[in-house]
């Protein structure tokens, strides 16, 4: 049985990715395949989360942080791609400290690769209430500094017949949050567990809604509304909209600001 005193550990074992990866000619344009094993050990004990997954590190992280580094530029050493993976989990606010091994699987008959180890320099739990702005993206803007969250706007397209529909509207909110995303080169969050993430390093984000919202009874499926919901879940010092001089305003709860030009 593990100590009270013993940190709390999550991982990802034998996780297998192929890339291009290599300083040796013979490696270039040649895929290859890489295996990926991480340990985390966690700033706090999992015991009290009562089951929410916002309450504890995301194996999503792990996993996203593989796709992050990989998906960057082409590496010619593994210990590169090691380092970036674990300043990537070690910017998650519940991460203490991680175990990184990469292994290439198709230079050997066996695996030949890295292990290292990191720890984050501050050992107490960040605190993930700094302030976080929602914005409705209904106009293209100035991003303002520090934590912001964008609620894309509805794409305009016509949803196909059948199916939930409520369900369906979310998912081409989702679809909007992407192509937002890539337009201004920002990551896209689906969970709280990222959102967190983003207000905690000061980040900007697009929220893609139909994870957190799909299950909410009441709540609609309609931008302005999950913008509204938003930043009422995540206490945000502002909720902005930015639109068109020409476009009404929604009926907004008094404690919000309101504008609707540059931000």
């Amino acid at each position: 049985m593990q100590r009270m005193d013993q940190p709390d550990r999550i991982h990802l074992r034998d996780y297998v990715v192929s890339t291009e990866i290599g300083a040796f000619q013979t490696e270039r344009g040649q895929p290859q395949r890489l295996r990926f094993n991480i340990e985390v050990d966690l700033r706090v004990h999992v015991s009290g989360v009562d089951d929410e997954v916002d309450r504890i590190l995301s194996y999503d992280i792990l996993t996203g942080a593989v796709a992050t580094v990989l998906g960057d530029r082409r590496y010619d050493l593994l210990e590169t791609v090691a380092e970036k993976i674990a300043a990537q989990v070690l910017a998650h606010p519940r991460a203490a400290e991680v175990r990184v091994t990469v292994e290439k699987l198709d230079r050997v008959p066996g695996a030949l690769g890295v292990s290292i180890t990191r720890r984050q320099a501050r050992v107490e739990v960040q605190d993930v209430s700094a302030p976080i702005r929602v914005i409705f993206h209904g106009r293209e803007i100035a991003l303002p500094q520090g934590a912001v969250a964008l609620v894309p706007d509805a794409p305009g397209l016509p949803l196909p017949q059948g199916g939930n529909p409520h369900e369906i509207a979310l998912l081409a909110l989702d679809q909007a949050a992407w192509a937002l995303a890539g337009r201004l080169g920002l990551t896209v969050a689906d969970s709280r567990t990222e959102l967190d993430w983003a207000r905690a390093e000061g980040r900007a984000v697009v929220w893609a809604p139909a994870r957190m919202a799909r299950d909410v009874p009441r709540l609609a499926a309609a931008p302005q509304a999950l913008a509204i919901w938003l930043a009422d879940k995540l206490e945000a010092s502002r909720l902005d909209w930015a639109l068109p001089e020409d476009q009404p305003l929604p009926e907004l709860p008094a404690l919000f600001h309101v504008t609707t030009g540059r931000i």
